[in-house]
């Protein structure tokens, strides 16, 4: 089969999605299947774009094998509602163009958020007669509601009725949690058939145990020190207060320290917070790119993953909890609902409620003290889990069978 990508967010871009569906890209390869992508010039914090891109409209290459179609979007920085809506719909526009530059697939798999892709994939599809995947890695508007993002009720509306009509003409929706796929089931009225599970993972090459590195540990300056890490974006959902009210709890434990690794729209508001209060055992480092993560992995103690107190996020599945676990690293998850209870099965780390800071002062405290011997063995536990469960060939299997027994 022939399958065309259609992506805002695909490498150089960071982030779970982008990195989700170039391991799809792959996966589908080595099942013997053909891939294009069309996806927007770099944009993203973390990805900025070359001269190469300079006055184009659209540009072509092959990234690591793949077919990769690039069309202009509009770059803002991140702030008004209008503004983000703009960058949205000049892809939304442009993508039409490199879609048509592209081979006719077999199907078009098309990533949301931005939900307004969709409309994209609906019309492509409609002229050239070909179905289309929804991939939904975020259930929109509604988390934009939930976290206060979009308050403008005509938008809101309106985004709700498009989603329904785009689930509701896709051929299959695929979802990275269960959570969204039992959502999609009752609440989008999409028959459980027509409903593919494709969950965040990892690249078990890239994301691998390495010992520590004494230079890295020098240049962080955390040489001796149990380090306790908080990788990814710094976003509102995440809610990383919770980390420095857990850190000035730690104050007079000298040789814990906490190390954010990453950017994002709440970076600078983090800093100045901790700057305020005096927090000398809480340290940030700029995004990072994949291929070094493990060596940052290398120095933690523990992986720090927290989430706001929501029940739209009782159904997340942070994907950086994946790649630490296959760098054999315990996960302390601050969090409830669908992750808690991986934690939990994996065994490999310690789950505390959301927003609860004391908790969360407590797991670090018990993972500083705890023998080597034990250490090891939940670290270990958590990448055998990975190894079983969560490899990109094993999730992408999986997903395939879906497919093809609906051809």
């Amino acid at each position: 089969m022939r399958f065309l990508f259609l992506t805002q967010y695909y490498p150089p871009e960071p982030g779970a999605a982008s990195l989700r569906l170039q391991a799809m890209a792959h996966q589908l390869m080595r099942h013997g299947h053909q891939v294009e992508v069309v996806t927007a010039f770099p944009h993203h914090l973390g990805a900025a774009r070359t001269r190469r891109h300079d006055g184009r409209l659209l540009f072509t290459e092959v990234v690591e094998g793949v077919p990769v179609i690039r069309t202009w979007i509009w770059i803002v920085p991140s702030g008004r509602v209008w503004r983000r809506l703009l960058n949205y719909f000049s892809f939304v526009v442009t993508s039409f163009w490199g879609l048509w530059h592209a081979r006719r697939p077999d199907y078009v798999i098309v990533e949301s958020p931005p939900l307004f892709l969709g409309i994209t994939a609906y019309i492509y599809g409609k002229i050239r007669r070909v179905p289309y995947i929804l991939s939904v890695s975020d259930l929109w508007p509604e988390s934009a509601v939930a976290l206060g993002l979009v308050k403008n009720r005509h938008i809101i509306q309106w985004s709700q009725k498009l989603e329904f009509f785009l689930y509701r003409h896709a051929r299959y929706v695929s979802g990275v949690t269960e959570g969204i796929c039992r959502s999609v089931e009752a609440t989008k009225m999409v028959d459980p058939d027509h409903v593919l599970f494709f969950p965040n993972g990892v690249d078990i090459e890239v994301f691998r145990p390495l010992e520590p590195s004494p230079e890295l540990a020098k240049h962080l300056g955390v040489q001796g020190k149990h380090v306790f890490m908080y990788p990814g974006t710094m976003g509102y959902a995440q809610g990383l207060e919770v980390i420095l009210d857990a850190a000035e709890m730690l104050l007079d434990r000298p040789e814990i320290v906490f190390v954010l690794v990453g950017e994002g729209p709440v970076k600078r508001p983090l800093m100045a917070l901790a700057e305020g209060r005096g927090l000398s055992n809480v340290l940030f480092e700029e995004l990072q790119p994949v291929d070094r993560m493990s060596l940052y992995f290398s120095l933690a103690r523990g992986v720090v993953v927290p989430l706001r107190r929501h029940k739209l996020f009782t159904g997340a599945r942070p994907s950086k909890v994946f790649p630490a676990w296959a760098a054999k690293v315990p996960i302390i998850f601050v969090g409830e609902g669908e992750m808690a209870r991986l934690v939990e099965d994996a065994g490999g780390g310690l789950v505390v409620p959301p927003e609860d800071a004391a908790g969360l002062a407590m797991a670090v405290d018990f993972l500083s003290r705890i023998s080597d011997y034990e250490w090891n063995e939940m670290a270990q536990s958590g990448r055998n889990y990975v190894l079983q469960h969560y490899t990109w060939d094993i999730i992408a299997d999986r997903w395939l069978k879906g497919i093809e027994s609906g051809v």
